[in-house]
C-alpha cells in the first residue's frame, strides 16, 4: 500500500484530499497541530497522524523521522498546511507576518527536506505543493508568503525530476474552509465563485494521475496571473481585493 503524507490534513483541502487518496488505496499520514481533529480524521480513513507544527524545523525533522521508521518509502508528500493573513504590511503585527512565512513557505521546505530520503526510496514519487492564486499576484503579506512558496515549488521541480520525484504546483482560488471562511468575507454576488475543498481535492488527484506540473483551480484564475504579469501597476491598484486559498 503506497503511503501519502498530508500536512494540514485534519480539515479543509487536506482532509478532502486524504479521503480521495484513501479511496484509491493510499495509506494516509495526516500532519497538523490539533491532535483531536487529526485523530478523528485518521480514524475515519484508517490512516495515521502526527502532531507537528510545520513552522518548527526541528519538530518537522522529528516527526518525519518517526514516520520514516514506520514507512521507509513515502510515495506522496502534500504540503498543504497554511494560515490566512488578511491585512497589509503596515497594519499586521510583525509576528503575524513572520508566522505567514514560516508556515506557508518554510513549512513546505522543511517537510520536503525531511521526507526526501523516503520519497527517493519510493521513486517514482510525487510532491504536491498547495499554493494559491495569491502566489501569482501582489496583494499583501499573505500573497508574499505564497509568492515564496510558488517560487520554491517551481524551482524544486527541476531538482527533483532526476531523483524520480514529480512536483505538482496547485493554485486554488477562493475555497471555503474552516481556516479560510471566504463566503463570510465576500459580498453576496461574489460568493458564487467560491468552491469547496473536495472540488480542489479532485483536481489535485487528477494532476497527480495525469502528471500536470502546475494547475489553477478553477482554471480561469490563470487570467489573474496573466493580468498581474502584463499590467503589474494597474493590477496592483485594482487588486486590493483579496484572493485567498
Amino acid at each position: 500500500m503506497p503511503v501519502a503524507v498530508v500536512t494540514g490534513g485534519a480539515t479543509g483541502i487536506g482532509a478532502a484530499l486524504a479521503r480521495r487518496l484513501a479511496g484509491r488505496g493510499w495509506k494516509c499520514v495526516l500532519v497538523g497541530r490539533r491532535e483531536d481533529r487529526l485523530r478523528a480524521a485518521a480514524a475515519e480513513l484508517g490512516g495515521e497522524f502526527e502532531v507537528c507544527d510545520v513552522a518548527d524545523r526541528e519538530a518537522v525533522e522529528r516527526m518525519a523521522e518517526k514516520v520514516r521508521e514506520r514507512h521507509p518509502q513515502v510515495g506522496l508528500l502534500v504540503n498543504n498546511a497554511g494560515v490566512p493573513g488578511r491585512g497589509n504590511f503596515l497594519d499586521l503585527p510583525p509576528e503575524r507576518i513572520e508566522e505567514l512565512v514560516r508556515i506557508n513557505y518554510l513549512g513546505g521546505v522543511w517537510c520536503l527536506l525531511a521526507f526526501l530520503p523516503a520519497l527517493e526510496a519510493a521513486a517514482p514519487a510525487h510532491l504536491v505543493n498547495v499554493v494559491s492564486i495569491a502566489g501569482t499576484v501582489a496583494i499583501g503579506p499573505y500573497s508574499a508568503s505564497k509568492h515564496a512558496q510558488l517560487a520554491f515549488s517551481r524551482s524544486v521541480a527541476s531538482e527533483l525530476r532526476p531523483r524520480g520525484i514529480r512536483a505538482h504546483t496547485i493554485n486554488p482560488g477562493l475555497v471555503q474552509t474552516e481556516g479560510f471562511p471566504q463566503k463570510q468575507a465576500l459580498q453576496s454576488r461574489l460568493r458564487r465563485i467560491v468552491v469547496g475543498p473536495d472540488y480542489v481535492a479532485k483536481r489535485i488527484v487528477r494532476a497527480i494521475e495525469h502528471d500536470r506540473g502546475e494547475l489553477f483551480v478553477p482554471g480561469w484564475y490563470r487570467i489573474a496571473a496573466l493580468a498581474q504579469a502584463a499590467l503589474p501597476v494597474t493590477f496592483g491598484r485594482l487588486g486590493a481585493r483579496r484572493f485567498g486559498r
